[in-house]
C-alpha cells in the first residue's frame, strides 16, 4: 500500500508498563528494589539468586532456554494477578542464551566459531527473548524489570580520551540490545567523594569518602550508562521500602489488581 499524508495519526506517550534495566554494585538492593514493584514474580535465571531477606516473593526458576521461554509463555496466556516480572539476573539470562546459541550450533563453547561469530549469533537468540518480553508487556501490560551486576569497561569516545565506566556485566553485543530496548535504564551506586589528606614531608594521600546513602542515578554520565524516556531527575535517593514508589511518580499508572476491579 502507497504512503500517504492522509495516514498520519496522532499518538502520544505510551500507557504500557515500561521495561526497566536495573543494575548496580553488589549488595546494594536491586532485588529489593525490584520486590518493590507492583504484585511481581520473579523468573530466577541461575543457581544462586534469592530474593532478599524478610521478603517472601513468587518465584519461578527457569535453567534452559526451554524454560525460558515456558515461564514468559505461561505468563503471556495464563490467568494470573502478577503486573512485574523481575529477570533475576541478567548474568544468568545470558549464560541460558549462549547455552542455546551452543546447543543449537552444535558447539562445546560460546567461543568455538571464533571471531566473535559465537556471541552474534547469541545476539540473534537475545532479540527473540526481546520479542518475548515485548509481547508480555503488550497483551498483558506488566513491567519487566531486568536485574544485572555491574562491570568497568573503557569507552572509547570519538571526542575526548578513552575512560573507564560502569556498564551491565553483559558482552557488548548483548548489552547493546538489553540497554537499546529499555525503557529506564537505571544505575544503582553509592555516592563517594574524594578527600585529600596530608601524610607529611609534601606528600599527600587520597582516599575515598561517603556515607550509606544509596542512589538511583537516571542520566547517563561519563562514569556509566543510565537514561530514561519519562522525564526522571538525574537521580534519586534510594530508601529500602521506599525505591519504586519514588520512581513511580514518573510511571504509567501500574494496571489495578483482579480484586481491585472487582470491587
Amino acid at each position: 500500500m502507497a504512503i500517504s499524508l492522509k495516514s498520519i495519526k496522532k499518538k502520544t506517550a505510551a500507557e504500557l508498563q515500561p521495561i526497566f534495566t536495573i543494575y548496580g554494585v553488589p549488595k546494594i538492593g536491586k532485588s529489593s528494589l525490584g520486590s518493590e514493584f507492583p504484585r511481581p514474580v520473579f523468573i530466577q535465571t541461575a543457581e544462586g539468586e534469592s530474593v532478599p531477606a524478610g521478603i517472601v516473593a513468587d518465584t519461578i526458576e527457569v535453567r534452559n532456554y526451554a524454560e525460558l521461554c515456558e515461564a514468559i509463555g505461561s505468563l503471556v496466556m495464563e490467568e494470573h494477578n502478577y503486573a512485574s516480572a523481575i529477570i533475576d539476573s541478567t548474568t544468568g539470562l545470558e549464560n541460558i542464551i549462549r547455552a542455546e546459541a551452543c546447543a543449537r550450533n552444535n558447539w562445546k563453547t560460546i567461543e568455538d566459531p571464533g571471531y566473535g561469530k559465537g556471541y552474534k549469533v547469541a545476539a540473534g537468540i537475545f532479540l527473540e527473548y526481546i520479542d518475548g518480553i515485548m509481547t508480555l508487556r503488550r497483551e498483558r501490560n506488566m513491567a519487566i524489570v531486568q536485574l544485572g551486576h555491574t562491570d568497568i569497561t573503557r569507552f572509547d569516545s570519538p571526542t575526548t580520551d578513552p575512560y573507564s565506566r560502569y556498564r551491565i556485566n553483559m558482552h557488548k553485543d548483548a548489552a547493546d540490545i538489553i540497554e537499546a530496548n529499555s525503557d529506564v535504564i537505571a544505575f544503582l551506586n553509592f555516592k563517594a567523594s574524594i578527600k585529600k589528606v596530608d601524610a607529611g614531608f609534601n606528600k599527600e594521600v587520597r582516599h575515598a569518602e561517603g556515607g550509606g546513602l544509596r542512589w538511583i542515578f537516571l542520566e547517563e554520565r561519563g562514569g556509566y550508562i543510565a537514561g530514561n524516556r519519562f522525564g526522571m531527575p538525574p537521580e534519586i535517593q534510594f530508601r529500602k521500602g521506599e525505591g519504586y514508589s519514588a520512581l513511580a511518580k514518573y510511571l504509567p499508572p501500574a494496571p489495578p489488581s483482579a480484586e481491585a476491579e472487582a470491587a
